[in-house]
Parts: structure tokens; sequence; C-alpha cells
């Protein structure tokens, strides 16, 4: 098992950014990428109750089979672009998709968490920092790329791509799932804003400031809300992703969507959670918020996808071949 970065060569993590470096940040969109996740590096898997066992293990291989599940596994290499704490790619490791990983992002903390996940779960993982439109990696070196949630923070997807294109093997395969559609991102910001002014509103009343976090959380988060409006850069019509993979050089492009129902769920619930004190949130809430998720997206695929349109769903997801 390895877990390490190249010594001497990545920065280290910034979690602290003060309030000029984000004033600097609002006109720096690649500035903004770092600082915010270095900011919510070290308790993102708890914002968004990311976890690297069964649960997160059987979403992320369905994200990758609902685009990908016709191909030979285990791959031998496999890279992570924009990996964050490592959540698709270590949870894909362990459902058997890839035998030998690679972590990159642009955020040293992110990369830095990411490999202790890594370590901790025995996974045979390195890492580097690494801008995604100039991939620090040799030509024809994995076999796989993966990312989750990570293009719509690209500002030139298309160069993104022709990157993720160079570093594959010919013949390998790259999947991109948890990106946001247009019309997905408009509903689900409304949903939040209106979730967090009436959190924040409502626990200002006397019986029920205990369910208050302290201000000074508060208005640290609203710092890195200031900054996500920075970072979430682009929304994805699905044809649209599709046409710049081909654009890219991509061969045999496939895209998919899912969550419309369980996104209307799903984010009310994470931005109450970021507006609570974590401990009056128990099992039997974590419990209600998955089972809740889970039965949505059981109607979403089940029933909605059959009648509303691909454009309506929240997630959007893009797989390609290299020729």
């Amino acid at each position: 098992m390895t877990t390490n970065v190249t010594p001497g060569t990545d920065p280290e993590p910034n979690p602290h950014a003060t309030e000029e470096q984000v004033k600097a940040a609002l006109e720096d969109t690649k500035l903004a990428q770092v600082l915010y996740h270095d900011w919510e590096a070290e308790t993102y898997d708890d914002k968004w109750s990311i976890s690297y066992d069964e649960r997160c293990i059987d979403y992320a291989r369905g994200r990758f089979d609902a685009v990908a599940s016709d191909t030979a596994l285990p791959y031998e290499r496999a890279m992570e672009l924009g990996c964050g704490t490592g959540f698709f790619l270590l949870n894909l490791m362990q459902s058997g998709v890839a035998k030998k990983g690679s972590v990159t992002d642009l955020s040293p903390g992110m990369v830095k968490v990411a490999l202790r996940n890594a370590e901790n779960l025995g996974l045979d993982v390195d890492g580097r920092v690494a801008d995604a439109e100039k991939i620090p990696y040799d030509d024809n070196t994995f076999d796989l790329v993966v990312g989750h949630a990570v293009l719509h923070h690209i500002p030139d997807v298309e160069q993104a791509l022709r990157e993720v294109l160079r570093v594959l093997k010919p013949g390998g395969r790259f999947v991109f799932a948890g990106e946001p559609t247009t019309i997905g991102d408009f509903y689900a910001r409304w949903m939040s804003r209106a979730t967090w002014a009436a959190t924040t509103n409502i626990t200002r009343l006397g019986p029920l400031q205990s369910w208050r976090r302290p201000q000074e959380e508060l208005d640290e988060s609203s710092r890195a809300a200031a900054l996500e409006a920075v970072v979430d850069i682009h929304t994805f019509d699905p044809a649209e992703l599709e046409r710049m993979a081909r654009a890219a050089g991509a061969t045999a492009v496939e895209t998919a969507t899912e969550e419309l129902a369980a996104a209307m769920l799903g984010w009310p619930v994470r931005t109450f959670e970021a507006a609570v004190p974590p401990s009056k949130l128990g099992w039997g809430w974590a419990m209600f918020a998955f089972n809740g998720w889970k039965r949505l997206s059981w109607l979403d695929e089940k029933v909605l996808r059959k009648v509303v349109p691909p454009k309506f769903f929240y997630n959007a997801i893009v797989a390609g071949t290299k020729p």
C-alpha cells in the first residue's frame, strides 16, 4: 500500500482563509477553488454525509454502472480528477472497479484528506495537487479516469477533457458523475436559500435558540457560501455535455441523468443540517434522510424517468472512451 504526495512539490493546505483572501478570490476563480476546498476539506465528509462503507460504495458503483456497466473489471490504474476527499474513486476501488488509484485536486487540503482516507481503507493510492486543465501525469498513464461533481468547477471543461484523454491509455475510459444540470441547479439553489433563511430566522426565537449554531459559525458558513457561488462555474444541459466530450476527442460518449424527487428532499435536508448544531441530529435523523432519499430515488428511477425529460433531473453523468 502506498499513500503519498510527491515530496517538496505540492503546496500545503490553507484551511483558514482571511477576509482579504476571500475578497481576492471573488476575482480569481482558481484561487477561490483552492481557498473554498481547503476551507471545507476537514469537514467535507461530515457535511455531505460521505462514508466509505456499503452505503456509499453502492452509491458510487451505481453512478459508474449507469454509463459503464459493460466494462471488464478491474481496471489496473485509475485516477480521480478533482478528488475532493476521495469519495468517488475510493468507493469505486472498494467495489472492485480498480486496483491502484491516483487522486488529484487543485486543493492541497482535499488531496491530504483523500490520501488519509485511502490509507485508513488500506487502498493503494498516490496523490498530486493538480490543475485539471494541465494534469501533471504523462500521456497514456491511466486505464480509467473518474470524477464526481468536478467538471462544473473547471473554467475550460473541454480543455480538461482533452487532458483526461491525453493521460488515458488508448481504449481507456472516463466517467464523470454528479454534474448539475441547468434546470436542476436552479431549483436546488432556490430550495437551499429558502431553507437556510427559514432555519436561521426561526432559530432566533426563544424556545428554539438551542437549535441555533453560534453566530460565528453561521458567519463562517456565509463566507464559505460566498466562495461557493464563485467556485460553481457551470451547469450543464446533458446534450451539451455530450457535445463537449465529443469535441475533446472522446468516442462512445454516453450521458445519463438522475435525481429529481430525491434532489428536492436532499438539498433542504443538507442545508438544514448545515444550519443547526450537529448534536441536535442523531441516528434517527440520519436514517430518515437516507431512507427518504432511497425511496425517492426509486421513484425517480422507476416512474419519473419514464415521463420526465432528462434535463429536469438534477445530476448528469457522462462517459467516453479514448480512441
